[in-house]
């Protein structure tokens, strides 16, 4: 595979490489380069786990080692879980069987604890040396990536480490490109900031785009209205049956004017999850509407979509087919390996009436 195809793989469905010219330099240097993603282990999985399956796939395809980190003590800093760590790892082990069911390769991936990290005085060395590359302001701005604000350090100062926690653990594991979704953003922006000042090599971001939640989403602020699992009206698990997921669609925003493309969660769907999954979609739309429709591309749909040549409610049946075909094997799955995923939701059940 030569360096375009490469480069194509892990810019497919991305919205953003920071830099263009930095990534063709590294994948014409390194045949294995190293790139991570890191997660806070904080509950039951949505729709989103898809895309970025995908893109690990992509990553791993055009030759990249992946590591998945799980932030098992960052998510006990941000109160994740009622701020357990057994609880925060056994949701990490849960996680873990997600990506495989979800069809990421396990024998091309790296599944690592920060925990494996934290007891290495030098990764304390680099926390420091980050801190000292970074203002304070800077460092509060890039809280959003926990979900939290600025004003959250007054009350809980251990918050303040999280985004130097997120700078060092990519210099620690020497990775070449840090990958994640948008709203992390701030923190790939601030250890590119401070790898200048402490005269380390800039790791190269990559960011794929948020599904926007069900009720909607906000172009003015994308992270705001993605899709979450604290929502769970707003989000499509990856576990949910074809019946759930139908009554959930049936209430979705779904404009049907074009300008409103990136805020409507059906389309975002079809975008990105159900044809880079499946590759066409199907719609099984009545005889005295039409008939049935195949797209072998999203330019299809939308144009249909958005030209009013297809309803929002037929649509949406075909996107609840589309999600059913591409979630059948996550199901199948955790039906032969049912352990972690029991354990999980016994957790969030269990937290759910302390509250």
């Amino acid at each position: 595979m030569d360096v375009e195809e490469r480069l194509a793989l892990v810019k497919r469905n991305a919205v953003e490489v920071v830099t263009d010219e930095e990534i063709v330099e590294l994948l014409k240097a390194k045949e294995h380069p190293k790139a991570y993603i890191g997660f806070e282990p904080s509950g039951l999985v949505h729709l989103g786990w898809v895309l970025v399956a995908q893109k690990i796939r992509d990553l791993t395809d055009a030759g990249f080692e992946v590591i998945v980190f799980w932030a098992d003590w960052h998510a006990y800093i941000n109160d994740k879980l009622g701020g357990d760590l057994e609880n925060i790892r056994t949701c990490a082990r849960y996680m873990e069987d997600c990506f495989i069911a979800l069809g990421v390769p396990k024998d091309r991936v790296r599944f690592l604890y920060a925990s494996e990290l934290l007891s290495d005085m030098r990764y304390w060395e680099t926390v420091i040396n980050v801190g000292k590359a970074s203002s304070l302001s800077r460092v509060k701005r890039a809280m959003t990536i926990m979900g939290r604000s600025e004003d959250e350090a007054e009350v809980d100062a251990s918050k303040v480490l999280y985004p130097l926690l997120q700078a060092a653990d990519i210099f620690f594991m020497d990775v070449d490109l840090a990958y994640a979704g948008l709203d992390q953003r701030r923190a790939h922006m601030l250890a590119r900031d401070a790898a200048e000042k402490m005269g380390l090599r800039k790791p190269i971001a990559l960011h794929t785009p948020l599904l926007p939640g069900l009720k909607g989403g906000n172009r003015m602020d994308p992270v705001e209205s993605k899709m979450s699992k604290s929502d769970p009206t707003g989000n499509i698990r990856i576990h949910d049956a074809k019946e759930d997921i139908a009554a959930k669609m049936k209430k979705a925003y779904c404009p049907p004017e074009a300008e409103n493309e990136d805020v409507n969660p059906v389309m975002m769907i079809c975008r990105y999850i159900i044809f880079p999954r499946e590759g066409s979609m199907h719609i099984d739309r009545p005889e005295k509407y039409g008939g049935p429709l195949d797209f072998a591309s999203y330019e299809e749909l939308k144009a249909a979509y958005y030209g009013g040549g297809l309803s929002p409610v037929d649509l949406k049946s075909g996107v609840t087919d589309g999600l059913a075909k591409t979630l059948g094997p996550v199901r199948a799955y955790f039906d032969e390996h049912p352990e972690n995923y029991d354990a999980i939701r016994g957790i969030v059940e269990n937290l759910k009436k302390l509250r």
